[in-house]
């Protein structure tokens, strides 16, 4: 945590008085160290926080940008910047958050024309990478916090919830708008959204490592790999490879959603 943030606490470690809340409003903390928005306009100095640590994160890098620039920069408190947010890697919270909400809206405006799963799920991986773009510099910055696996900021973790969420639901929709979820088993259509995130989450590794011209490497292993897995999906309502369908559905089950946290922190 910034070492600035000593100067706006109180005697008893506490961060700066929080602002009053609306009357039968819901107070606490959002999970990842934020604090619950009250009123409209707590809501918006939460924003203006958020935009302007993302604005000066591609200006300055993230390393150089300190939670008293944010501040500065937001025209608030250094307090009032950290009763919104616990410490400048809780932004990456607020960014996870910013950006499936964001990259949800734009993939589903792009696959509204087709029915085809293969397509959908290209548009909607490609639609993240897009929805990236103007972070992919600091990226492999965030990814060294987000990485560790016992960090409330990995996005498998119990905080990361909220916007892990987000994006499975969106995935639930790519398949459910398709003209292949009616072929499939029902117990496999329950259990494709959570690993398709997954195949997300590897595209994002690939993306935070590829330095080509407008991550081009990415792009490219995105248009030749999402067809070959709508082909797989595809083979699985095929009795000749439902034996092989049970054991991978018994392996998702029993090793792979285990690890994703499930509970939104309150």
């Amino acid at each position: 945590m910034d070492d600035l943030a000593a100067t706006n606490r109180t005697d008893d470690g506490k961060g700066a008085a929080e602002p009053s809340a609306a009357p039968g409003t819901e107070t606490g903390p959002l999970p990842g160290g934020r604090a619950q928005p009250k009123t409209d306009k707590s809501e918006a100095t939460r924003a203006l926080i958020l935009e302007t640590a993302m604005r000066l994160f591609q200006e300055r890098g993230y390393e150089k940008t300190t939670m008293r620039a944010i501040a500065g920069e937001a025209g608030i408190s250094v307090g009032n910047a950290y009763y919104y947010f616990a410490g400048k890697e809780f932004l990456i919270q607020g960014f996870y958050d910013r950006m499936t909400h964001d990259h949800a809206a734009n993939a589903r405006n792009r696959m509204t024309e087709t029915r085809d799963f293969a397509e959908r799920l290209e548009i909607a991986i490609t639609s993240w990478i897009d929805t990236a773009a103007p972070y992919h510099e600091f990226a492999a910055q965030f990814f060294r916090t987000a990485a560790d696996p016992t960090s409330s900021l990995s996005p498998f973790s119990n905080e990361s919830h909220p916007a892990r969420a987000t994006a499975v639901e969106l995935f639930r929709e790519v398949l459910a708008g398709s003209d292949l979820a009616p072929k499939l088993d029902a117990e496999l259509v329950g259990l494709l959204p959570d690993v398709l995130w997954l195949h997300l989450m590897v595209v994002v590794l690939y993306w935070v490592f590829d330095r080509t011209e407008d991550t081009a490497r990415t792009r490219e292993f995105v248009r030749r790999s999402t067809p070959m897995a709508a082909r797989l999906i595809n083979l699985s309502r095929y009795r000749v490879f439902r034996p092989i369908v049970r054991d991978a559905k018994g392996l998702i089950q029993d090793f792979i959603l285990p690890t994703i946290g499930k509970v939104a922190t309150k």
